[in-house]
């Protein structure tokens, strides 16, 4: 079968044929119908993401497609079902053997494409402002990289939950985009973070997936008692924290990690994923796919999210 492939560390990812895979003990095996791109696996393929796996292994960290096979000691799950998996690799094939606690039943209502583009990025900012963060609504919630993979659905999911949301982007275009996900406010990257945001009101919650002078703009603005997640890195600078300047205005930071649920409370991924599957199904959710490529254009696809000329998601359709 053709998978996007890393043969050994530190080589780079090549579409080519590998022998398809058979599930083991707890596995499924899946014909995948879509896989969403994700910041990670550019990571992944310079070796610097915090959850890299072993050399060989095959991209793609979210999918959605039918299952073909069980493995033994599996339950809950047919031949022929729909499903979706966070899967953490292997997505990006015709086929991938996952373990069948990642997996989800995916009701009909959902394209496989929306499924593929719901999880990961929908999933770290349910997560993150919910569960983590505690958005109250009438609270001023700031996100930054507001038109990328994740910033967007945290404008979407900020407005869900009753925030006021400012968007920060780079680019009319972008910042039009933030718009139609629901943003009150918008900040153009041209523009004086901290100060546009002070005029604002100032922000309860910061969402960061920029880093850097983000960052370091967005901590400035911050009123008393505000929290901060940073959840990415997209300037390729990670911040550096001034604790005494938690001290001083009762800030929280909060860390969040998606994939460290997967470890110790899978329970909160999949709860997760329940609730927005049924607010997709309740037209609450509007997943932004800018690109729909076949797996002969992965390449192209991730020159897409290095070049960040995508907003929301890039999808591959194996």
């Amino acid at each position: 079968m053709l998978a996007y492939h890393i043969s050994t560390a530190g080589s780079p990812a090549r579409l080519i044929q590998i022998k398809a895979p058979r599930p083991g003990a707890g596995q499924i095996l899946v014909d995948i119908k879509a896989c969403g791109l994700n910041f990670a696996d550019l990571l992944m393929q310079k070796g610097t993401y915090q959850d890299t796996p072993e050399a060989p292994f095959t991209l793609g960290m979210e999918i959605a497609g039918v299952v073909k096979a069980v493995g033994p000691d599996v339950t809950g799950f047919a031949v022929g079902e729909r499903i979706a998996v966070y899967s953490g690799q292997g997505g990006l094939a015709e086929q991938g053997v996952f373990d069948a606690d990642r997996a989800l039943s995916l009701p009909d209502g959902i394209p496989f494409e929306q499924a593929a583009a719901l999880q990961i990025a929908y999933g770290t900012s349910h997560m993150a402002l919910g569960y983590r963060a505690r958005l109250q609504p009438g609270e001023t919630l700031l996100v930054t990289g507001a038109a990328g993979g994740v910033g967007l659905t945290a404008v979407e999911i900020g407005k869900l939950m009753g925030a006021t949301v400012i968007a920060h982007a780079r680019g009319a275009d972008k910042l039009a985009v933030a718009q139609a996900a629901g943003a009150d406010h918008l900040i153009d990257d041209s523009e004086d973070l901290r100060i546009r945001v002070k005029e604002l009101g100032g922000a309860d919650v910061v969402y960061d997936a920029v880093g850097g002078a983000a960052w370091t703009a967005a901590f400035r603005a911050c009123n008393p008692e505000a929290r901060l997640l940073p959840i990415g890195f997209a300037s390729g600078e990670v911040p550096q924290i001034p604790a005494n300047h938690l001290l001083v205005k009762n800030l929280d930071v909060i860390g969040f990690y998606i994939g460290g649920y997967l470890k110790f409370r899978p329970d909160v991924v999949r709860d997760s994923f329940k609730t927005l599957f049924d607010w997709y199904l309740e037209g609450k959710l509007s997943p932004h796919i800018s690109h729909t490529l076949p797996l002969a254009q992965v390449d192209e696809g991730m020159e897409l999210l290095r070049q960040r000329k995508s907003t929301g998601k890039v999808v591959i359709t194996p």
